[in-house]
C-alpha cells in the first residue's frame, strides 16, 4: 500500500468523509499510538493531552486491554446480551454495581456510547416513574442522538430543537456565575432558582422524574461547580422525590482523582451514566442505577450487539488497570501538578482568564480582556493549531469555544506536564504576538 502524507490524507478525508462527523482543529492523520504519544503518517510524534476526548484514558495500545481482547476473540468474535448470556458482561455489570455507591438494589445496562446511554435513561425515566419531565442544566452535553441532545443544552446543539419535556436550569459557573459577577453563593442561588421558580411553575415535582447533571461540565468549558452544589442538589432531589442522575461519561473512571467525579462532593446518585473510557478504546457504555429504573420493562432499550463480550472483556481489563496500577492516585497527583503549572502560565499571559479543573481534566479559559472576560475565540483556535505544529495535541471546548481542554491519558507523568506546558507557553506567546495568521485555521471549523 502506497504511503500517504498527512496533507494527502486530509485531502482524501475531505473528498469522502461527510462533515457531519467532523470536529477538526488541525490536520492530524494518525498512524499509531503508544502511551501518551501519537505518531502521524509523516512520522511526527505528538504528546497527547486529549486522549481522544477522554476515550483513551489508559493511553494508547494498553497491553492488558489488548490481551483481554485477544483472549475473547479466540473464543468468539461475537456474543451479545439481548437473547443470550455471556460471562464478561455479567462480570462487568457486577463490578460496576459494586463500584457505585448506594445501599439500594442496582442493575446495569450496556450500550456503545454515552449518547445512547443518556438516551436510554431519558427513555426509561417516565416509564419507571410515571412522570414526564426532566430537569437539566444549561451547558450540559449528554450526547448527539436526538434524544440525548434533548437532554443537553450546549451551544453547539442550538440548531436542533430539544424535547419539550426537558427544562433547563443555569449551571453554577464560578467564573461566569449566571446570577452576576462576584456572587459568592452561586450554588445556593442556583438551588433557590430551581426550587422557588422552576419546581413551582414549569417543572412541578409531581410530573418531574429526575435531575440530570454533570459533576464537571466538560464540553461547555470544563466548569467545576462550587463544592456545595451537588450536595445541595441531592438534598433538593430527596425533598421532592426526584431521581438524581449523574453523567460521568467523560469525567468518570479515575479522571478527577477519584473513581467518579461526584465522589468529591460525597453524593449518592440514583443513576450513573458511563461511556468513553470504559472500553479501553473499544465502544462500550453503561448505565448503573436503581433496579426499578432498569427493570421498567422488557426489550425497551435493545441493540443487536449491546453487551458484546469483546467490549465487556475490554471493560473488565480497563477497570483492573485503573485500580491496580494506581491511575486514580496518579490522576490526582499529576493533575494537581498540571493545574499548578497552568496557573503559573496565567501570571505570564494576558490571554488566560481562568484555570480550573479536577485531577486530569483541566480547562484554561482564554479572554481578550481579563476584566470584561470577552471570549478570545479565534485566539483559542490559533493556540490549539500552533500547539499542534509544536508537537502537542489539545482541543478547545466551551460555550464560546474559548477554553483549552486537557483530558490526557491517566498515565501522564510530571515530565510530560513540563513538556506540554513549555509548548503551551510558546503557543500562547506566538498568538499574543500575532505570529499566527487567520489562514492557518481557515480550514478548521472546530465547534
Amino acid at each position: 500500500m502506497a504511503r500517504l502524507t498527512a496533507e494527502e490524507c486530509y485531502e482524501w478525508d475531505d473528498r469522502v468523509i461527510g462533515n457531519a462527523i467532523k470536529l477538526r482543529f488541525f490536520p492530524l492523520a494518525v498512524e499509531s499510538g503508544r502511551g501518551c504519544r501519537l505518531r502521524d503518517v509523516d512520522g511526527k510524534e505528538y504528546l497527547d493531552l486529549t486522549a481522544g476526548w477522554g476515550v483513551a484514558s489508559l493511553g494508547y495500545s494498553n497491553p492488558r486491554v489488548r490481551e483481554a481482547v485477544r483472549e475473547e476473540l479466540e473464543r468468539t468474535t461475537f456474543n451479545g446480551l439481548i437473547s443470550s448470556i455471556n460471562r464478561p458482561s455479567l462480570e462487568l455489570a457486577e463490578r460496576l454495581i459494586a463500584l457505585t455507591p448506594g445501599g439500594f438494589q442496582k442493575k446495569a445496562w450496556f450500550g456503545f456510547c454515552g449518547s445512547e446511554a443518556s438516551e436510554i435513561v431519558g427513555r426509561l425515566l417516565p416509564l419507571a416513574t410515571g412522570k414526564r419531565r426532566v430537569l437539566g442544566f444549561i451547558g450540559g452535553y449528554h450526547g448527539s442522538t436526538d434524544a440525548s441532545m434533548s437532554l443537553s443544552s450546549h451551544a453547539a446543539q442550538t440548531r436542533f430543537i430539544g424535547g419539550g419535556n426537558v427544562i433547563r436550569a443555569p449551571y453554577p459557573d464560578p467564573y461566569r456565575c449566571p446570577f452576576g459577577e462576584g456572587v459568592d453563593d452561586c450554588a445556593e442561588k442556583t438551588i433557590r432558582y430551581i426550587e422557588d421558580y422552576l419546581l413551582k411553575t414549569i417543572c412541578p415535582p409531581h410530573d418531574t422524574s429526575a435531575v440530570i447533571v454533570e459533576a464537571v461540565q466538560s464540553d461547555s468549558g470544563d466548569v467545576v461547580p462550587p463544592p456545595d452544589f451537588l450536595p445541595k442538589l441531592e438534598q433538593l432531589c430527596r425533598r421532592h422525590g426526584l431521581y438524581l442522575v449523574i453523567d460521568e461519561v467523560k469525567v468518570g473512571l479515575g479522571r478527577t482523582g477519584k473513581m467518579f467525579a461526584f465522589e468529591h462532593a460525597g453524593v449518592t446518585p440514583d443513576v450513573v451514566i458511563l461511556g468513553k473510557p470504559l472500553g479501553g478504546g473499544l465502544p462500550v457504555s453503561a448505565i448503573v442505577g436503581r433496579k426499578e429504573l432498569l427493570d421498567a420493562g422488557n426489550a425497551l432499550a435493545i441493540f443487536s450487539s449491546a453487551g458484546y463480550g469483546l467490549g465487556a472483556a475490554a471493560g473488565l481489563a480497563t477497570l483492573s488497570v485503573i485500580q491496580q496500577d494506581g491511575l486514580i492516585d496518579n490522576a490526582g497527583l499529576v493533575g494537581s501538578y498540571l493545574h499548578e503549572k497552568l496557573s503559573e502560565l496565567k501570571n505570564r499571559h494576558r490571554l488566560i482568564g481562568d484555570v480550573r479543573g479536577l485531577g486530569l481534566i483541566q480547562g484554561m479559559e482564554l479572554v481578550r480582556d481579563q476584566r470584561t472576560k470577552e471570549p478570545a475565540t479565534k485566539e483559542t483556535a490559533k493556540v490549539v493549531y500552533r500547539a499542534f505544529e509544536l508537537g502537542l495535541l489539545v482541543f478547545y471546548v466551551g460555550t464560546f469555544s474559548n477554553v483549552l481542554e486537557m483530558t490526557p491519558p491517566l498515565i501522564l507523568s510530571k515530565p510530560d506536564v513540563d513538556e506540554a506546558v513549555q509548548i503551551l507557553d510558546q503557543a500562547l506567546t506566538d498568538v499574543e504576538e500575532d505570529r499566527i495568521s487567520d489562514a492557518k485555521i481557515a480550514r478548521f471549523a472546530g465547534w
